[in-house]
């Protein structure tokens, strides 16, 4: 099959798993071509996603000329899809806060998209992130009939589903991808019982062999990582406090916040303000082997979250035999199991996060080694990347072979 990926921004340190999503399609045997709106060149520190860089497609990064070039042909091939795709732009663009003149731009990016999936001879368009990517491909299907499908991760298209016209994306989709259970009940929360049959469940896949099993010789020297975009979803001002009420009980310990982000400034603030700075640190963007380091190098991880999808972090830590404390979000309980796999508590409170850093830190060599051997079987078990793009490949392979029939 010839396949698109489209993406807002790729590739991205927050993106590891996409990337591995595509590399396994390709191993079996698929053509997939990578389009992308955008990429932040100066977070790109993994050699993984330097050299998706290079495979990658950008439609911002285009010449002027050839964006207006693109639009002219597709106007000329496609008006009437034009003139119905206009009407959606206007209609989702008045509902939305991001505005008229935002979804005009994505009208002019559609286009462009339909131009390269033409020239490229694109079988099926799918996008991940049910927000502007989708947008731009509800639009690619009104304007030339392309077939698109959609992973939706979450939080954001739950957070305003109506403002970025969620029913309407999935009701032309070929299928929709959930990442989760929950994530699939929130779909479900926002369209008809007939659309029902086109929501599915496929989990974000780590490439096993890239976590082998580790021989566990000593438990680490009291530390945690939390590894997570430096934003206001992740709930690292909660952490600091936690933090800082383990410190006030005398307790010796490390923490390690791997990650960068639009918070960084405002977290480094507040890690001075409680005097932490002798035990925190922010690497700033890593690589995936040097995020792999700090695992390796903590006792436990630690993702305070407010608002989630199922974050690949957990599943990283987990594969490298690390219990976890977390919290009682989105798809996170579907994989840490209480008492065997690590902690989960109610997201904002800071002082049942600090209970269950405490016992985590004080959890007997023994134990510690069971749960992190527990965890690992439980991601291998659910998110082996080879099993779930499987499970990918056979609904595009449908979507394609009843597109031929028609």
């Amino acid at each position: 099959m010839r396949v698109a990926y489209l993406i807002n921004q790729y590739p991205a340190p927050s993106h590891s798993f996409i990337r591995r999503e595509i590399l396994a399609l390709e191993a079996r045997g698929n053509t997939v071509l990578r389009y992308a709106l955008s990429c932040r060149e100066d977070e790109l520190v993994d050699k993984g996603d330097l050299a998706e860089k290079v495979k990658t497609r950008h439609v911002l990064r285009q010449p002027l000329s050839d964006i207006l070039a693109a639009l002219a042909r597709i106007v000329i091939r496609h008006p009437l899809g034009m003139v119905k795709a206009l009407g959606a732009s206007l209609r989702i663009g008045f509902q939305s806060d991001r505005g008229l003149a935002r979804h005009l731009a994505y009208l002019i990016e559609a286009a462009v998209i339909v131009d390269w999936c033409s020239r490229d001879q694109v079988e099926h368009l799918h996008v991940h992130f049910g927000t502007n990517p989708a947008t731009i491909a509800l639009l690619a299907n009104l304007i030339a009939g392309i077939s698109y499908s959609l992973t939706v991760h979450g939080p954001e298209e739950f957070d305003g589903p109506k403002s970025i016209a969620l029913a309407e994306k999935i009701r032309a989709a070929a299928f929709v991808v959930a990442v989760s259970s929950y994530g699939q009940s929130q779909l479900k929360r926002w369209v008809d019982l007939d659309q029902w049959a086109k929501l599915h469940v496929v989990h974000c896949g780590l490439d096993c062999n890239s976590y082998p099993e580790q021989q566990v010789d000593g438990i680490p020297e009291p530390s945690f990582v939390c590894v997570a975009r430096l934003a206001e979803q992740k709930g690292h001002f909660l952490l600091l406090e936690a933090t800082a009420k383990l410190r006030a009980d005398g307790l010796r310990f490390k923490l390690v916040l791997a990650g960068d982000g639009p918070l960084r400034k405002q977290i480094q603030k507040r890690i001075e303000e409680l005097e932490l700075s002798d035990i925190v640190k922010i690497t700033g963007w890593i690589s995936g082997d040097r995020v792999k380091g700090e695992i390796a190098q903590s006792r436990v991880f630690v993702l305070p979250s407010f608002a989630e999808g199922l974050p690949v972090v957990l599943m990283e830590a987990m594969a490298m035999q690390r219990p976890v404390v977390s919290t009682y979000v989105a798809g996170i309980p579907e994989l840490v199991v209480p008492g065997s796999t690590g902690w989960l508590v109610p997201a904002g409170d800071a002082l049942l996060l600090a209970k269950a850093m405490r016992e985590a830190l004080s959890t007997e060599p023994q134990t510690w080694a069971h749960m992190g051997a527990a965890a690992r079987r439980r991601v291998l078990e659910r998110h082996d990347v080879n099993r779930e793009v499987e499970k990918i490949e056979r609904l595009i392979y449908s979507t394609t072979k009843r597109e031929a029939l028609c």
